[in-house]
């Protein structure tokens, strides 16, 4: 149970319940479903069938092979479709592998043939900087900013809209205003902050915190908003977002997916579908696609602790060690990973440590083109004249 009390349902008007559990969505969706697979097989049994689908819903089975529009409809898809993406994934975190944004696009796709590649995109943006959105992630690093970026998507649009606005505003009366005065000289005033420093946390709290309990989107507890921008004097906006993805409270909020320390242990869930079983196929193109297609990418990972993005950093205190690195896997290398921090903002003493969100870690990687061999096959043929 969330440690945050969500509205008491007794309380609410049914207007109110109907829309905030989204009850006319899976009335209407299931009577489609059933309509549907009547019609190819007369002989189904209405009741079972509808049985079927409210329990797949309620165990958050039901989101497997559907289409975009249907995941996308509800707070309760979206997230069972995030833990059905950990469920089938899960062993490409305890291998260590490290995967680009394209490849985690295309295991998506295989649960969701139309999945957007923009959301994916918008969840690398959260984890690397937008000049190497091209780096590799790694598993537990992706699995929670996807949670965040598509959980809260309207909200986080949102959140944009008014950062964006805070750092015009506080950026404007950064152009020189001549003061006019009787004498020849003039007094030029200037903002004492750079848009790089962020907004002040204080401010951008009592902005966002209007949107929070909205019906029509999913928002982060209050409180646990409290606890990020209430520690930190300015905030970044990929920082927030970052903060927000590592954020314990709002992952139990959620409910779907363990804490970060126990992602990727324990045994494998299974992995059942809903009542609308889908072709052999497509099952097999799950169940074969952590072999097919995606390469095993061993790499050497150096990483500063921060690598999480602590609400507090210090930005020239690294350590070599990250416990969180993937374990070494003895073959040939094809790719290094380092991670880079942004450097300290415009004006702040590089002696001082940084205490604000803004100094967010990113990862770069650098890749090496080394040919290998294991790749390839070379046929030779001969004729005989």
């Amino acid at each position: 149970m969330s440690i945050y009390t969500n509205e008491d349902r007794y309380s609410m008007t049914a207007e109110r319940y109907l829309a905030k559990h989204h009850v006319l969505v899976y009335i209407e969706d299931s009577i489609a479903q059933l309509l549907e697979h009547r019609e190819e097989n007369p002989k189904l049994n209405p009741i079972k069938m509808l049985s079927e689908y409210f329990t797949a819903l309620r165990d958050g089975n039901h989101t497997m092979f559907r289409e975009y529009q249907f995941i996308y409809q509800t707070p309760h898809n979206r997230a069972s479709f995030v833990k059905l993406f950990w469920k089938c994934y899960r062993q490409i975190g305890k291998k260590g592998d490290l995967l680009s944004i394209q490849e985690y696009h295309s295991l998506i796709t295989l649960l969701c043939s139309d999945f957007p590649f923009e959301v994916v995109q918008k969840t690398a943006r959260i984890i690397l900087m937008d000049d190497a959105l091209d780096c590799l992630i790694s598993f537990t690093d992706f699995i929670f900013a996807f949670q965040t970026q598509f959980y809260y998507e309207e909200f986080l649009d949102k959140c944009l809209e008014i950062y964006l606005s805070m750092i015009h505003t506080q950026s404007s009366p950064r152009n020189p205003v001549v003061v006019p005065s009787g004498a020849d000289d003039t007094k030029i005033h200037t903002s004492s902050h750079h848009p790089g420093d962020g907004v002040d946390a204080m401010q951008y709290f009592r902005a966002v915190y209007p949107l929070c309990d909205r019906v029509n989107y999913s928002t982060p507890p209050a409180e646990a908003l409290k606890e990020i921008l209430f520690n930190v004097p300015r905030v970044s906006f990929y920082g927030f977002l970052m903060a927000i993805a590592k954020s314990d409270a709002i992952n139990e909020h959620i409910g779907r997916l363990p804490p970060k320390s126990e992602i990727l242990a324990g045994a494998d869930p299974e992995v059942s579908a809903s009542h609308l079983q889908a072709d052999d196929k497509r099952g097999h193109a799950v169940a074969g696609s952590k072999s097919t297609l995606i390469k095993k990418r061993p790499s050497l990972v150096k990483s500063r602790p921060s690598s999480e993005v602590q609400i507090t950093t210090d930005v020239n205190n690294s350590n070599p060690t990250n416990t969180n690195a993937p374990a070494q896997i003895p073959s040939k290398p094809r790719s290094r990973s380092v991670s880079r921090s942004r450097a300290t903002v415009k004006g702040q003493n590089p002696c001082q440590p940084a205490t604000s969100l803004t100094a967010r870690s990113r990862k770069k990687v650098i890749s090496s083109d080394e040919s290998s061999d294991e790749d390839d096959d070379d046929e030779t043929e001969t004729d005989d004249d």
